[in-house]
């Protein structure tokens, strides 16, 4: 006989955990919905003990069927909605808060990174979940960002925590987004105003796009457990993780400092390719996946744990929603933000 909703206690969750896979919570079965959030509410904090410990944690059971169930999931579990800012990915808004994960092609994988490491306040918790499953490949990748920050190479490990990670992006409408839509308003003094409020570096260029530069810390303290995470899109946006054949059409094209996203070491120094190569080597460790299947959700401590996609063939609905909104200033970051003039 299926274990019913009452049956389960608060303090006995049915989690799993395999090598190679995120922790897996399964939950009793439900009829309906509403029984499995009336579920839900009653083992909120144990399972968000079991984030601060796991990560990320796999909830399979839910039947969460559409972006109206996924919602009410995420009102149970994240009752404090965190804002998309400085937007860097093009996603669907089926409103409510509710967004589609990534709306960039099925060929292309997304390496681990860190939801908006890049600017001062961020979501320290994100829901994903799974509408509709690819029929092969997908799946939303998780990786220990705690282990990342001890697997990385010693001297690295301290230039970054010492330097941290300086981020530039030139906008425009040809590759990347449009500052318009990454800042959400159509007036320059506005996208001025934010950069400004923001620790921002701008510049306005002779076509009407906008470069930026901003400093940032590669390495945060977890607000909850005091545990310190690698924390940022150093390697995810660095022009040397990108394949061979893309990256030299794109500096053909737009040059070496004309790329719709770069970074470097915080005082500006560019790594080699060796030492970038040894940053995605770690996050090739840490990497975890599980199959998606139709109705599951993730949790992902966005501090303790990074995400990325895999390439998929097939149909693939995944739902994101961003929550529990914190400040960089309250991770306590290794190195200050900062805004740097162009040139120095």
């Amino acid at each position: 006989m299926s274990p019913t909703a009452t049956a389960t206690p608060a303090t006995a969750l049915d989690v799993s955990r395999e090598a190679g896979k995120p922790a897996v919570l399964r939950t009793p079965s439900f009829d309906a919905i509403d029984a499995a959030i009336d579920w839900l509410t009653d083992q909120r904090p144990a399972v968000k003990d079991e984030l601060h410990r796991s990560g990320a944690l796999l909830i399979r059971g839910l039947g969460v069927g559409d972006a109206a169930d996924f919602g009410r999931v995420r009102d149970v579990l994240m009752p404090r909605r965190a804002g998309y800012k400085e937007k860097a990915t093009p996603r669907t808004d089926f409103g409510e808060g509710v967004f589609s994960s990534t709306d960039l092609p099925a060929v292309q994988p997304i390496r681990l990174h860190n939801e908006n490491s890049y600017t001062l306040d961020f979501p320290n918790t994100l829901l994903f979940g799974c509408v509709t499953a690819p029929a092969e490949d997908g799946a939303t990748t998780v990786g220990d960002m705690r282990a990342a920050l001890r697997l990385l190479p010693a001297d690295l490990r301290e230039r970054f925590m010492a330097k941290g990670w300086l981020l530039t992006r030139n906008f425009s409408e040809l590759a990347g987004l449009p500052w318009q839509k990454s800042f959400a308003t159509e007036d320059p003094a506005v996208a001025e105003a934010y950069c400004r409020e923001n620790a921002i570096g701008y510049e306005w260029l002779p076509d009407g796009g906008l470069r930026t530069r901003q400093r940032r810390s590669a390495v945060v303290t977890h607000p909850v457990t005091g545990e310190k995470s690698w924390f940022n899109h150093f390697a995810f946006w660095n022009n040397r993780t990108l394949d061979a054949d893309v990256r030299e059409v794109l500096l053909e094209t737009y040059g070496d400092d004309g790329l719709p996203f770069d970074t470097y070491l915080g005082d500006g120094t560019r790594l080699t390719a060796d030492e970038v190569d040894a940053i995605n080597r770690v996050y090739d460790q840490v990497t975890v996946r599980e199959t998606w299947q139709r109705g599951d959700v993730m949790l992902v401590d966005n501090v303790l744990n990074a995400h990325g996609r895999e390439s998929f063939k097939g149909d693939r609905k995944i739902l994101v929603a961003m929550g529990d909104p914190i400040t960089l200033d309250a991770c306590r970051p290794e190195t200050a933000p900062a805004t740097t003039a162009f040139g120095e």
